[in-house]
């Protein structure tokens, strides 16, 4: 659902976690989309689409480097309430997706990942307005949750002194991970909103299939980051927004940090209406 939001259109002033965490700031790429929508009273939309998948894969070879399915389902129920769900499925292949990190020494290493990505994710959002008018008052909960397996070969090296990744160490990989987040923006008078939000990301675990780059960066999968955020934003026209945020990150091991982050926000020209 968030990947599918400008930038400029996010109740947050950066991306969820979970959404760095697969796809840096968002999955952009070329390639085709087809969707279907049934002719039902409920919404119900399936698709599927097929990328090249270069940007954020690191996968430079012809033909597709990203295949997903998806289905959304959704409907209102009376005048004040709407929802929508939905799951998707995304296989990627990547070619030497970068990572940096530190060895079970403590030093610093970098490395890439080769092989396959699958992942599960599902979302759901709830809308209130009284009557359906959201002009006054309204009433957004949002949330995703992900599972990620990846095989393939990791390779590791040390990046300014000697590790035990010196040399280069490469070895099979295999890994399980997943992650959620779940944030609710009430708009408590005209044009002024406030909102909360919570990341997790759990670590799950590793499979080094017994290659001897199991014993060297291990230590990079042993933490589970978390991040707390609350932010206030005034809008005093349809293309302008003043935003004031906080957040309590914990999303790197043994660094606690308080983060203000003020932002602005302006749009020139017309644009089209968003998405649900």
């Amino acid at each position: 659902y968030q990947n599918e939001l400008h930038g400029h259109a996010w109740d947050f002033a950066d991306n969820s976690l979970m959404y760095q965490a697969l796809f840096g700031e968002g999955l952009t790429q070329d390639g085709v989309q087809l969707k279907w929508v049934a002719p039902t009273e409920l919404l119900l939309e399936l698709g599927g689409e097929v990328g090249r998948g270069a940007e954020i894969n690191a996968f430079d070879g012809n033909g597709a480097g990203t295949v997903s399915l998806f289905a959304h389902a959704g409907g209102d129920i009376g005048n004040a309430h709407a929802w929508r769900a939905g799951v998707s499925w995304l296989k990627a292949r990547s070619d030497g997706r970068e990572f940096e990190g530190h060895d079970v020494d403590d030093v610093e290493v970098a490395g890439e990942f080769s092989g396959d990505s699958r992942i599960w994710i599902a979302d759901f959002i709830y809308k209130w307005a009284p009557n359906g008018n959201a002009t006054q008052t309204n009433f957004k909960l949002q949330g995703e949750v992900f599972r990620r397996s990846e095989n393939g070969t990791l390779r590791c090296d040390d990046v300014d002194e000697v590790s035990t990744c010196s040399g280069g160490v490469s070895g099979r990989y295999r890994s399980r991970q997943s992650g959620w987040y779940m944030q609710g923006i009430y708009q408590f008078m005209p044009r002024w909103r406030f909102g909360l939000r919570y990341d997790r990301l759990d670590r799950g675990d590793a499979d080094w299939l017994g290659s001897d780059i199991g014993g060297t960066i291990a230590s990079l999968v042993d933490f589970d980051p978390r991040r707390s955020s609350a932010m206030l934003d005034f809008n005093p026209s349809e293309f302008s927004r003043f935003r004031l945020q906080y957040a309590r990150d914990e999303s790197m091991p043994g660094l606690h940090e308080n983060q203000w982050t003020l932002q602005y926000i302006m749009s020139l020209g017309a644009h089209g209406a968003h998405r649900f």
